[in-house]
Parts: C-alpha cells; sequence; structure tokens
C-alpha cells in the first residue's frame, strides 16, 4: 500500500492545554480508518490540521508529500465532513448540492441524486429550519457523492436516528467497494462501526495508544470467567487489561491470542471464555491510559 498521509511528533497546543502530544502515524491509500477515542481525546485535532484548517504548534504534517496548509492541490483531494457543519443561513439543501461539484472534480450526481430520496433530504427547505438529522444526512450525502480521494468523517452522523446510520455505513461500504478511496472515521459508536474498520488509530488525551490493523485487533483480548482461584491461576503470568470480582466469582480480561490447548485447559477447569469487542477493547485500553498510568 502507498503512504498518502504522514504525521511526524505532531504537536497541537491552545495556551496551556495540549491537545496532540508527539503523535507519528501515516495514513495508506484506499483503507477505512476508525480515529477513536474519548470525547477531547485530540481527533477533531489530528483532521483539522491534516486538512490544513489549523496550523501544528510543532511537527510535520505530508499529504500527498506536500504541506496541506493553504495548498489547493492537496485540499482540491480532501473532503472533511463535520458534525457542526455549517452552512449559509440563506441557503436551502438544493443550494449546498448545487454547489458540491465545483468543489470536488469526482462528484456524482447521480449517486447524491440516490441518496437525496433514500436520506429523504427536503430539497427546497432552508438549511436553518432543516432537523439536526436532515443537516447530518446533508454532509454525509456530500462525504460520500464526493468520492473525494481522502474523505473525513468526524462524526456527521451522530444526528442521524439508527436506520440511517445503517443506511449510511451500507452506501459507504457498498461504493467504497466499487470506488476505493481512502476513509478516515472519526466516531464514539465502536460496536456500530466496527466491520467497517480495517484500520484503527486509538488516541487519548493527546497521545496515540493503539495504531494497528483492525483485523489483528479483533479477536486480541478473551475474558475469562469463573471461580476466582481458577481464573487467577489461569490468568498468571499474563497481561490483563481488566479485573471485576463478585463474592467468589472473578471476570478476567486478557490479552493475546489462546491456543487450542489453552482453551481446552480453561474448559477442563470450569471456566467461560467470552470473545472481547473492539468497543469493549478500546473502553479496557483507554481506561489504562490514565495520566498516573502512563509512561512519561
Amino acid at each position: 500500500m502507498t503512504t498518502i498521509i504522514e504525521a511526524t511528533n505532531l504537536s497541537k497546543t491552545f495556551g496551556a492545554f495540549t491537545a496532540l502530544d508527539g503523535v507519528s502515524f501515516t495514513i495508506e491509500e484506499n483503507k477505512i480508518y476508525g480515529l477513536l477515542g474519548r470525547n477531547g481525546a485530540g481527533k477533531t485535532t489530528i483532521m483539522q490540521l491534516l486538512t490544513g484548517q489549523d496550523f501544528a504548534s510543532s511537527g510535520t504534517i505530508s499529504v500527498y508529500g506536500q504541506s496541506p496548509v493553504e495548498n489547493a492541490a492537496v485540499l482540491s483531494n480532501v473532503s472533511f465532513i463535520k458534525e457542526s457543519q455549517k452552512y449559509p443561513d440563506q441557503f436551502r439543501a438544493k443550494h449546498v448540492f448545487a454547489a458540491a461539484p465545483r468543489f470536488f472534480a469526482h462528484w456524482d450526481q447521480a449517486f447524491a441524486d440516490q441518496l437525496i430520496a433514500e436520506f429523504r433530504v427536503p430539497l427546497n427547505r432552508d438549511i436553518k429550519k432543516l432537523s439536526r438529522g436532515q443537516v447530518s444526512a446533508v454532509g454525509v450525502i456530500i462525504g460520500l457523492a464526493s468520492r473525494a480521494p481522502i474523505t473525513f468523517f468526524d462524526e456527521p452522523y451522530l444526528g442521524l436516528d439508527a436506520v440511517a446510520r445503517q443506511l449510511f455505513y451500507d452506501r459507504l461500504l457498498e461504493d467504497y467497494a466499487e470506488h476505493p478511496r481512502t476513509v478516515i472515521l472519526s466516531t464514539h459508536l465502536i460496536d456500530e462501526v466496527s466491520d467497517l474498520l480495517e484500520h484503527v488509530i486509538l488516541i487519548d488525551e493527546g497521545r496515540i495508544i493503539l495504531d494497528t490493523d483492525a483485523e489483528e485487533l479483533r479477536g486480541s483480548a478473551t475474558t475469562v470467567v469463573g471461580r476466582s482461584v481458577d481464573v487467577a491461576a489461569f490468568v498468571e503470568g499474563r497481561d490483563i487489561l481488566h479485573r471485576d470480582g463478585l463474592g467468589g466469582l472473578a471476570s478476567v480480561t486478557v490479552t493475546g491470542q489462546l491456543t487450542p490447548a489453552e482453551r481446552a485447559a480453561a474448559t477442563a477447569a470450569g471456566l467461560e471464555l467470552a470473545p472481547v469487542s473492539l468497543q469493549q477493547l478500546i473502553v479496557r485500553l483507554s481506561s489504562l491510559e490514565t495520566p498516573e498510568g502512563r509512561n512519561s
């Protein structure tokens, strides 16, 4: 795969607040990335820097080998759709869609028309009179129909109801299969998007704590449940992500793949083994990364 975005020792401060603290990562072409993390972790800041909307305090950014700041050649290949997307108050939805082809060289009007019908966007209503869900639908339609080589979605689909969000995921996957591009999704709805993601970047308090292939991440942890003494014996020497206990019972989440022999031994000991979802794993990893527990 070809690397199209590279960030090196990237930091961003706002006064005394450090939003990003020396992060480094690469983005390859034609992959779907999940940029995950809690509120305030630094996800939006990363997207703003990569799309040239702000300057880094230190470090370097390369998009197609160039800085994205005030670089029309780079930004013409980028679409950035965010939750709080703003449009001129006098615009109606139809005006937004009419203007879009001027900004996106790969705009597909037929696809946009299909999505407008499926998301039931009222074209002749003023943008300021649309519901939150309808404004979100306008954003995701722009992001999908633009077919920009690099497309950022900074949680614009949060305003959509469950049916509309599923429609967005379905159309994204279908169109990505026919028209590959690089897609970066920032979201809290990890379980909903877990099957879409090919690579995961987890950020917490301005630092990257995980940057790995999503397939490797899936199944990389197991929860062991049973009598406390039996669980303790089984997990001894393993890397423990989380531990719960109630009375004489224990539930412990460990990292690493279990071999068939280890699974057989767990069954023989009367233990239950449960897979850990991507969302559960992200929560466990984020919980470990407290300021007191971090390495300096």
